[in-house]
């Protein structure tokens, strides 16, 4: 029965990853920036926004989410390296500041003027680099479920900032077969206390997060979890652009409490929301709220753009002095 159950479960999968591969399919596009192949998805008109997907994941995790459905914004949603058809070149350690060089240069090219950029778990880590590195090219930040901190994790089911798999499947050892059998069940963990959405398993190619490639990016990237974030929250400090932190009450991945209180305590320019009985996947269960602060940063984007141009067309005056006043002429 267990044994069925599984092989139901994994032809579910299956079909959902056929599905993906209709009428959306053919609006993904390729992008080559220093020597790496990037796939993305562009979409609708508006204020610009980057996605950066977490550990594990990829575009259809972002777009299966309600999230891009927005109206008034143009999506840029793309593969992190080495996750979903994405290339991840050999020659460097991809590290949030090497990630972050490489979205700054590819939103760039696509003519992407200072987007909100949208970071979800290992993707937020690659959000906050974007700012820290080039503040003038970001004009604000949406970071999801993010760990954020060097805080070294007790074992858990589901490996700290990896979508979404357990610590059994990200290694090499384990058959696909197994992978497969496993996957189900991890995506369960990950989405808990919310049930994974209907539209989530029609969308999102569990297959294709399940071959060697993808998985040894997961590898990558769990292993240099601590240190990214060490070598970044140093830092934190410094980022001058408005950031909106979302997390779930309930996420068994990261800890909200120490990683986007703390997160928003140190920051001059932050907003936090706690979803309520909501997890990891908080994009997914809090859609709606993603997009408010999406919107919130765009209003403010807007609202900076009115007063440079005002300041810039105002007349200059000429200041005399008579007596002991200062009169413009």
């Amino acid at each position: 029965m267990i044994a069925h159950h599984t092989r139901g479960a994994i032809m579910g999968w299956m079909h959902g990853a056929a599905l993906a591969t209709g009428d959306e399919q053919a609006a993904f596009q390729f992008i080559t920036v220093d020597d790496t192949r990037l796939r993305y998805l562009d979409t609708g008109t508006g204020t610009p926004v980057v996605l950066l997907h977490g550990n594990g994941s990829m575009i259809e995790d972002f777009l299966s989410s309600g999230v891009m459905d927005a109206p008034d914004h143009r999506f840029i949603a793309f593969d992190r390296p080495g996750f979903g058809h994405s290339d991840r070149p050999r020659d460097r350690v991809w590290s949030p500041w090497e990630q972050a060089r490489l979205f700054l240069r590819a939103s760039a090219r696509l003519g992407v003027e200072r987007p909100i950029v949208v970071g979800h778990s290992w993707g937020s880590l690659v959000a906050l680099a974007m700012a820290l590195r080039s503040p003038d090219d970001v004009a604000g930040l949406v970071l999801l479920s993010g760990y954020y901190y060097p805080i070294p994790r007790a074992e858990s089911p589901v490996g700290a900032g990896a979508f979404p798999f357990t610590r059994v499947v990200l290694h090499h050892t384990v058959t696909p077969f197994m992978r497969r059998l496993l996957a189900p069940g991890t995506v369960r963990r990950v989405f808990a206390p919310c049930a994974v959405p209907d539209r989530f398993k029609q969308a999102y190619p569990l297959p294709l997060a399940l071959r060697t490639s993808q998985m040894r990016a997961v590898d990558e990237e769990t292993a240099m979890l601590l240190d990214s974030a060490k070598a970044l929250c140093p830092h934190y400090a410094k980022i001058s652009v408005p950031v909106h932190i979302i997390a779930g009450s309930q996420d068994q991945i990261v800890d909200t409490e120490a990683h986007s209180v703390r997160l928003h305590e140190e920051l001059a320019f932050s907003t936090l929301q706690r979803v309520p009985a909501c997890g990891h996947m908080v994009h997914h269960a809090a859609s709606e709220d993603v997009v408010a602060a999406i919107a919130a940063l765009a209003r403010l984007q807007g609202i900076k753009a009115v007063a440079r141009a005002m300041a810039s067309t105002a007349p200059r005056r000429n200041w005399l002095h008579i007596g002991e006043s200062l009169v413009a002429a």
